[in-house]
């Protein structure tokens, strides 16, 4: 256990880790795109349900995942990828189907993961959906924490979702904490979910309120700034330049206006073309000040989505297995970094993998 947090010990827990959060069925045109395709590559993905799936797959902590999907067949797909990933399905909310998807249906992501000059590009097709629908009360959240729960993480995605979701993102939060809970957050702006209701005045005003109830704040430059409102002088809208100096300046801010937070970790993403990314993560806590991750110029990307989920459940696991920051925030870094050479949301990485290059591996073939 990192000195920056202090978490219930794994034997009086049933989970290590649950996240709450909507669970869509990727559709992957591979090298193709979307408007001429003719065949989808399938999986599941969703930004707070990477993370669960990341800490037992690649960690092997014990995780599970609370959502709502329409007990249907696309619905029982993405049951069977969650299966198949290894995280506790038994908190999904089943909701009966009416035939159509006309009351409520599950979420469909469409994403190309570009090339070069070409940047990757996401459709979401997720209105009405089961989880958006949601309200207060209908998850026992204090029977779920009372067994025990280390880690629990939610996101501005779900919050983003509809009016009641943030109000069930709040309960769940304060539940969490009742019952001694670490509760983290990625703020994971995403322009296209807070465009009809309100644009960035209302995700500040939700992401602020929601803040209040983090231990563990997590984002990149456009996630605070957008959410929360702190801004990241002097750097351009590209980050040519991975100078850590106003992310620090930011991050202090945050951590002044917010005395809850505990820890926070930054990606820092400078995107030269789709497939050529400068990588690099930086950290802080009240415990133990700033940590700086290895930076990777020139990191070759083959598929961006979900590293932002991979660097959170790599600092995750960090916090809650290593004794530094610092080793927190390369693991976060290395997984992330590694999730990236393939294709898919989840990760496909191993913890010897993750040490390996955490510890300044390389990528000489292993025999």
């Amino acid at each position: 256990m990192s000195a920056s947090l202090s978490a219930l010990s794994a034997s009086e827990c049933r989970y290590d880790a649950v996240s709450l959060g909507e669970v869509m069925l990727r559709l992957d045109p591979g090298d193709r795109r979307i408007r001429t395709t003719r065949t989808f590559d399938a999986w599941e993905g969703g930004g707070e349900y990477n993370v669960a799936r990341g800490l037992r797959r690649c960690f092997g902590l014990r995780t599970a995942i609370v959502t709502a999907l329409a007990d249907n067949e696309v619905g029982r797909l993405v049951e069977d990828f969650i299966l198949q990933g290894g995280v506790d399905v038994s908190h999904i909310l089943w909701r009966q189907y009416d035939g159509i998807g006309r009351a409520v249906r599950n979420g469909l992501n469409f994403t190309e993961r570009g090339f070069g000059l070409r940047g990757a590009v996401g459709l979401s097709d997720r209105g009405n959906t089961a989880v958006s629908q949601m309200k207060p009360g209908d998850f026992d959240f204090d029977a779920l924490f009372s067994q025990g729960v280390r880690w629990f993480h939610t996101g501005g995605i779900f919050a983003a979702l509809s009016e009641s979701t943030a109000d069930v993102a709040e309960e769940a939060m304060a539940a969490a904490k009742r019952h001694g809970t670490i509760v983290s957050y990625d703020l994971n702006f995403r322009p296209s979910l807070w465009k009809g209701i309100g644009g960035e005045a209302r995700a500040q005003e939700v992401n602020r309120r929601l803040a209040s109830f983090v231990d563990v704040m997590i984002g990149n430059e456009e996630d605070f700034t957008a959410s929360l409102g702190f801004a990241v002088e002097g750097v351009d809208e590209n980050l040519t330049d991975l100078d850590t100096t106003a992310f620090r300046r930011m991050i202090e801010q945050a951590s002044a206006a917010y005395p809850n937070f505990q820890a926070i970790g930054t990606t820092l993403r400078g995107v030269k073309t789709a497939s050529v990314n400068d990588w690099g993560a930086i950290a802080w806590s009240r415990a133990e000040g700033f940590a700086e991750a290895t930076h990777r110029p020139n990191l070759e990307v083959y598929d961006r989505v979900g590293m932002g989920d991979s660097f959170a459940s790599g600092l995750a696991y960090g916090l809650l297995e290593l004794s530094t920051l610092r080793e927190a925030v390369e693991y976060g870094a290395a997984h992330a970094a590694i999730a990236g050479t393939t294709p898919g949301d989840t990760t496909t990485a191993t913890l010897a993998e993750v040490r390996k290059l955490a510890g300044g591996g390389s990528a000489r073939v292993d025999r």
